[in-house]
């Protein structure tokens, strides 16, 4: 099977990072179109920054970085550099990368480069506020029904939230346009913190992790042994969860997740529950959108591993 292409939109952050490495680790799979940013984890100056570094660790200067949204729809900007570190990197080395920035912006990348495709070819991998992502639904109306698959990380439902009890931090930081996205009509997957929380880089999986020398491999240690330390600072628990790192594993082995339909609707009024995630299974059957119920962690981390000694 030829590998599906593929677009990213992220904002890196640790965990985009990672999500990154591993779709850099498999051309088999997939196709990668370009990576499109936005605001979020840190500044948009930052994330595009982040972005083009992470790329260069790779070696794969041929895939364009487009600059989005420097601000939510409605809301101002929520920064989350206290799980991320002040570049957003951690403590991964950061430097100014040698190859620049594509001229477009990222919503108008994102109509581009789908809409010159076959219906249904492109899939989309959203691993921060969803922005970029709205902004070109509005630009194209077109947009949502030429659309491939759109994988998100966002929401939560029985774990509760990251950023209030209620609320995930990339729906949280663009209430608004999450909702234009889930309800726009596209075949939506949604991986909330119900899946991901299910995938912990846990002690024993962090020394396998260890044992890869490649390059890329040291880069996501570090990455994900400064997650640990937040994680467990700020929440509690053991080992730093893979959340935006799902939407890829999905991409390239869906089998190793569970979903059900559901309607998803976003609360953007209440300043109580802002960018809480009603995730309702009653009625769903024909949804286009599809919520994640459980994770193959032992799969997700194998994959992850080989992939990374590449």
């Amino acid at each position: 099977m030829a590998p599906r292409p593929l677009i990213i939109d992220c904002d890196p952050g640790v965990d985009d990072a990672v999500a990154l490495f591993l779709a850099f680790a498999a051309p088999d799979a997939l196709d990668l179109l370009a990576i499109t940013t936005v605001a979020g984890n840190v500044d948009a100056l930052l994330t595009a920054r982040n972005a083009r570094i992470i790329r260069e660790m790779a070696g794969r200067d041929d895939v364009p970085v487009y600059a989005g949204a420097q601000a939510p729809l409605v809301r101002p900007p929520i920064i989350a550099d206290h799980f991320h570190g002040e570049t957003g990197l951690g403590t991964l080395p950061v430097f100014e990368p040698r190859a620049g920035l594509a001229a477009a912006s990222a919503a108008r990348a994102i109509v581009d480069l789908v809409m010159a495709r076959p219906a249904g070819e492109v899939a989309i991998a959203v691993t921060g506020p969803f922005t970029n992502l709205a902004l070109a639904l509005k630009f194209e109306p077109a947009l949502a029904a030429h659309l491939g698959p759109v994988v998100v990380m966002g929401g939560a439902r029985s774990e509760g939230g990251n950023i209030t009890a209620s609320a995930e931090y990339n729906i949280y930081a663009d209430p608004h346009a999450a909702q234009i996205v889930f309800a726009s009509g596209c075949d939506v997957i949604t991986l909330g913190l119900d899946a991901t929380h299910q995938v912990r880089a846990t002690p024993d999986r962090m020394e396998a992790l260890s044992a890869i020398k490649t390059r890329a491999g040291a880069a996501v240690f570090d990455l994900l042994t400064f997650g640990a330390e937040v994680e467990l600072k700020h929440a509690g628990q053991i080992g730093s969860p893979l959340h935006d790192p799902c939407t890829i594993a999905y991409l390239i082995a869906p089998h190793l997740f569970t979903t059900v339909p559901a309607v998803i609707r976003v609360e953007t009024e209440s300043e109580l529950t802002l960018g809480h995630t009603q995730v309702e299974f009653r009625g769903a059957e024909r949804s286009r959108t599809l919520w994640t119920t459980h994770a193959d962690a032992d799969g997700v981390f194998a994959m992850l591993y080989e992939r990374l000694a590449r």
